[in-house]
């Protein structure tokens, strides 16, 4: 492999520079390097900050070139270059270099080569600046003068410059003291980019708006190497979980679990422990979790529990699958809400403890089952008294005229033995026809 770089450097510097860069990538991933080495190697080898951003794990890591870690609360520049770990991903590594355009390059765990900003190459004179591409399809054509825009070193001082920063790539601590490489991992991260070209290619597209700045031969095979092997450590040490693994689900749910079992099944799940999340009761399906601010949704019947804090879930599911007991099908035979917040039940919550599903039903239930089971229209007109705030509402509700509701009330009101239209009747009716929804089986 050196003899090769050294030839392909004759040539090509920059090719030689890719090629050194690449082999010191596949022995990081040989002595199986972690997170924070692999991005302080980007870092160092580009000459720039390098910045891990993968939201679904919680990772964020930024280290200098100087091979020290400095994290930061500030968002990326869409700007810089950078690679996605995956397509189809959002973990992203950028290298924090000025003024350049995003181009961001898809990690191809499989050898091919890096695809991002696409320019046509001009030639503008043997010492002149020229505008390259870096995609799956043509090699990319380094600038054979002087960089434009802000650039890193020239070629010539590169190695002198970064063998001190090699020195750190390392594992560092979080306050940024760092452990520390062996003199041959210095001297390999120097010569990686002994003779490469840092810093970028300007280049107009289609000669108009700003200029757009590419990543140079050497950056984007440095993003691309490091953005595979990053891929690698993070699904073998923090592995992706599906969002709703059963198992992660079920420990996360399950108040006799230890604390730090629950913990790790929420952070397996990407929840973030510091936001509060809510667990959902679907009917007939697994139980979910999702974060507070999260929509429900629902294809059929869901109880959803109140917002908790990640340790307290399991009093979450709890009160979702006491949510879930007074919803309803939502048709005119079971009229009724598909998705019921337990928070929203105050004191009504308390009846879940009284009626027993499938058990012989109060006498009030009964009495409303049997008036429905001869009337096709009472359900959903007893429904839409005791939901809405008046009469008039009530039969705007089923679409009927005001006194049809009055005539079908007093006909109600006959079958099931007590007055629906007065204060205390409607109360009645409110509570007889949660426990209806109870009862059930």
């Amino acid at each position: 492999m050196k003899e090769l770089a050294g030839r392909l450097t004759a040539l090509d510097p920059d090719a030689g520079a890719a090629v050194r860069v690449i082999a010191y990538f596949d022995r990081l991933a040989e002595s199986r390097a972690g997170v924070e080495a692999l991005v302080r190697a980007a870092a160092v080898l580009s000459g720039c900050p390098a910045r891990l951003v993968d939201p679904e794990r919680r990772v964020h890591v930024r280290v200098e070139p100087d091979g020290v870690r400095r994290d930061t609360d500030e968002p990326p520049d869409p700007r810089w270059p950078s690679a996605r770990l995956s397509p189809d991903g959002t973990a992203t590594l950028w290298l924090e270099r000025a003024g350049v355009a995003s181009g961001v390059v898809d990690a191809d765990l499989g050898g091919s080569a890096p695809r991002t900003l696409t320019a046509d190459r001009t030639d503008t004179g043997r010492g002149g600046a020229a505008s390259y591409a870096v995609d799956g399809d043509r090699p990319g054509v380094a600038p054979r003068g002087g960089d434009t825009g802000r650039t890193g070193p020239a070629s010539g001082g590169l190695a002198t410059d970064r063998a001190g920063a090699a020195a750190g790539v390392g594992d560092t601590d979080r306050t940024g003291s760092a452990s520390g490489a062996s003199k041959a991992d210095r001297g390999a991260a120097s010569q990686a980019v002994g003779t490469g070209r840092a810093g970028a290619v300007a280049s107009r597209v289609g000669g108009a708006g700003p200029s757009r700045v590419a990543p140079s031969v050497v950056d984007a095979v440095i993003l691309e190497r490091a953005a595979g092997v990053l891929r690698l450590v993070l699904d073998r040490t923090r592995g992706r979980a599906p969002a709703d693994d059963p198992a992660l689900v079920e420990t996360l749910l399950d108040g006799t679990a230890p604390e730090a079992a629950r913990l790790h099944a929420a952070r397996r799940l990407g929840l973030d422990t510091s936001v509060p999340a809510r667990a959902l009761a679907p009917l007939n399906e697994r139980p979910r979790v999702v974060p507070a601010g999260t929509q429900a949704d629902a294809v059929g019947r869901l109880g959803v529990g109140p917002a908790v804090p990640v340790l307290e879930l399991p009093r979450s599911w709890t009160e979702a699958r006491t949510a879930l007991r007074f919803t309803a099908e939502g048709t005119p035979q079971d009229p009724g809400p598909r998705v019921v917040y337990a928070e929203e039940l105050g004191g009504i919550a308390l009846l879940a403890d009284l009626v027993v599903p499938g058990a012989e039903p109060p006498p009030d239930v009964r009495a409303l089952e049997t008036a429905a089971a001869t009337t096709p229209w009472l359900s959903a007109t007893l429904h839409a008294v005791a939901s809405t705030a008046s009469l008039r509402a009530a039969a705007s509700e089923i679409n009927v005229h005001h006194s049809t509701l009055q005539d079908r009330l007093a006909h109600a009101e006959h079958l099931l033995g007590w007055p629906v239209r007065t204060p205390q009747g409607r109360l009645r009716l409110q509570l007889a026809l949660a426990m209806r929804h109870l009862a059930r089986p």
